[in-house]
């Protein structure tokens, strides 16, 4: 797939790098393997996985059902132990500490569920309490620090409820409480918006992002959505059969996706394909795939091939989506003309868009 000039962001890689400076990274991940028994023989859920979370940061991994996100997140909380290489949490690896060390490290850690996992048969304040409770803090105290909290996750007036009371968001809201009660450096998010609504999801994303903003809270979440990759995180890894394949900065891996999965996650939020019945009747001449970022979604790039290089221009399909405070555009078109003319047109847009291919039709 033709680059844009050297000036412009870097590519997605295929793999992440795992080479940051262990003073800025939170979580790091160094050649992770996950095996587990099977009648059949080992299964393996982690397959050699080296990524670096960058301190302060909100960090993606997404990944089909049994692409193995589920496992990286218990590698993080102690949960989970790896067979093979290693997972240090503020540069400590995990699987060298006992017990009373790990559950030190785990205290350093929120985890926020998909399922609320709160007590139905107590206050919505003794919910968030009861981390600190555990951890032997006098129970005033922990109330106190328990409404504190559930005043920045805007529950406030709830605190006397109980769990059942409460709709779905909110329920989240007190996971995430819970969570943050004792002001974790690393907060996980395990498919923690795949149970709510837009709306609600939406809300959830924003109070997540306020939290990273406030505290400096880094936040790994786990999902199968691009939506809630798009609109929440600075970062994410492509996960696919216990391995990472794609890396990169969200804006990176949407303008150019170097993977079928990624660019298949990619379509989920800007759909990128023909409906069949319309490439049956779109005629001859080539079709091109065009990506473009923030000034070239408005430059008048049609008018200019059509102007300045004497081709037809059909628009087939055109959709955009912000991404990270950018504008991301995506469009097909067809291109018909004289040859000489049709190259110089696709050379004028491999230096004039994000990234430009041919696509190919069944």
């Amino acid at each position: 797939m033709p680059r844009r000039p050297a000036d412009s962001a870097p590519a997605a890689t295929p793999v992440a790098p795992g080479a940051g400076s262990s003073a800025s990274v939170a979580v790091r991940f160094d050649g992770v393997f996950r095996e587990y028994p099977h009648k059949t023989g080992q299964v393996s859920a982690l397959d050699g996985v080296s990524l670096d979370v960058p301190r302060g940061s909100i960090f993606g991994v997404i990944g089909h059902s049994g692409a193995g996100k589920s496992t990286l997140v218990r590698m993080v909380n102690g949960l989970d132990r790896p067979t093979g290489g290693r997972v240090l949490l503020e540069g400590t690896d995990l699987a060298s500490l006992p017990p009373a060390g790990l559950r030190a490290a785990q205290k350093t850690t929120g985890m926020i569920f998909q399922q609320f996992q709160l007590l139905e048969t107590v206050s919505v304040r003794d919910n968030v309490a009861r981390p600190l409770i555990l951890d032997g803090v006098r129970r005033r105290d922990a109330r106190a620090r328990a409404d504190e909290v559930l005043e920045f996750v805007g529950l406030a007036d709830k605190g006397d409820r109980r769990p059942g009371e409460l709709s779905g968001g909110q329920k989240q809201r007190v996971g995430i409480a819970r969570a943050i009660v004792r002001n974790p450096q690393v907060l996980l998010c395990d498919e923690a918006t795949s149970a709510l609504d837009p709306s609600t999801t939406t809300q959830i994303i924003e109070l997540l992002r306020r939290i990273n903003a406030t505290y400096g809270t880094t936040i790994f979440v786990v999902t199968h959505e691009m939506d809630v990759i798009k609109d929440l995180c600075h970062e994410v890894a492509v996960m696919s059969d216990g391995r990472i394949v794609e890396h990169g900065t969200v804006l990176d891996v949407f303008v150019r996706p170097q993977t079928e999965i990624a660019e298949a996650f990619v379509g989920t939020v800007v759909p990128h394909t023909i409906p069949a019945r319309v490439l049956k009747h779109v005629g001859d001449g080539d079709l091109w795939r065009l990506r473009l970022i923030d000034d070239e979604v408005t430059s008048p790039l049609v008018s200019t091939l059509i102007t300045e290089y004497g081709v037809a221009v059909n628009i087939l399909h055109a959709d955009m989506a912000e991404i990270q405070q950018h504008t991301v555009g995506h469009m097909i078109i067809r291109v018909d003309g004289p040859a000489d003319r049709v190259a110089a047109a696709w050379t004028w847009l491999e230096s004039n868009v994000a990234s430009i291919e041919k696509v190919t039709t069944p």
